[in-house]
């Protein structure tokens, strides 16, 4: 178990973006139990309509959720940021076993504890269905990936 997740509070416009950055790369890995390294061992979370508290509830989620969102690619921008807590607005992608595409869009609002953990995560997304010629988030090969 880590001892703290740096960067830590409090946060500046580099760290926080930092910070943004790291849970980007480490959603992208699609790793459920490497995403649940940030978070508290109580951290609480709303997703949409679904509502957990700890890193076990969290790795299960994350486990049935990317069961169903194949082949799933985030984007995340820092919104706002104060001293131990951050604002993002995210968009990602994914299609279901039947091949339909969408995007989804949506804004979390995260705290943090001294050592850089998070401790709570309220997130709201919208989906769009979309068709496979309208992804903007598909990865890329070579140099420029």
């Amino acid at each position: 178990m880590p001892d703290s997740k740096p960067p830590l509070p409090p946060f500046t416009a580099e760290t926080a973006r930092l910070k943004v950055q790291a849970a980007e790369d480490a959603w992208n890995s699609r790793d459920p139990e490497r995403v649940a390294l940030a978070y508290t061992v109580d951290s609480q979370w709303r997703n949409r309509d679904v509502f957990l508290c700890g890193r076990e509830a969290i790795i299960e989620f994350l486990r049935e959720k990317w069961r169903r969102e194949l082949d799933y690619r985030l984007r995340k921008e820092l919104w706002a940021y104060t001293d131990d807590r951050i604002a993002v607005r995210f968009e990602y992608e994914w299609h279901d076993a039947e091949g339909r595409w969408f995007r989804s869009y949506g804004n979390e609002n995260w705290e943090f504890t001294p050592d850089g953990l998070m401790s709570k995560r309220y997130a709201s997304v919208n989906d769009v269905p979309i068709v496979a010629s309208e992804r903007r988030l598909a990865p890329r090969c070579g140099p420029f990936a």
